[in-house]
């Protein structure tokens, strides 16, 4: 169960990293996004600062999730990056696969907030 747990932090972990860097650099192609998603995307470009700010959380919390120490951290870090991403699949997007990916990832990333809950309990108290 620990390789399990490692291999799917290291994926959940490198998709976020790549996410993050092509805020910055834009390598990777975008499917033509709908008059709606259109709507959404000159939105974010009036907030400067929005997008790199995005970028960084995604490398950032990438980064820590990976590593099983810094996991915690990542998982919270990561959260509303990944509640805005299915709340995007399930308003906006609805693509099937899109909404899938989501999910799974949504799961991911939940899964390793509550293997790790012990470590919030501090914060919480």
């Amino acid at each position: 169960m620990k390789i399990v747990k490692f291999i799917l932090s290291l994926l959940f972990g490198l998709m976020f990293i790549n996410s993050g860097l092509n805020k910055f650099f834009n390598y990777m192609p975008m499917p033509k996004p709908t008059p709606e998603q259109m709507k959404l995307f000159a939105a974010f470009e009036e907030i400067s600062w929005l997008m790199p700010l995005v970028g960084a959380v995604e490398i950032i919390g990438g980064l820590l999730f990976i590593f099983p120490k810094t996991r915690a951290l990542g998982a919270i870090v990561i959260l509303p990056v990944m509640v805005g991403i299915v709340l995007h699949m399930v308003t906006i997007d609805k693509s099937t696969q899109g909404m899938a990916i989501a999910g799974i990832l949504f799961l991911i990333n939940l899964w390793m907030i509550i293997d790790n809950k012990e470590k919030y309990s501090a914060l919480v108290k």
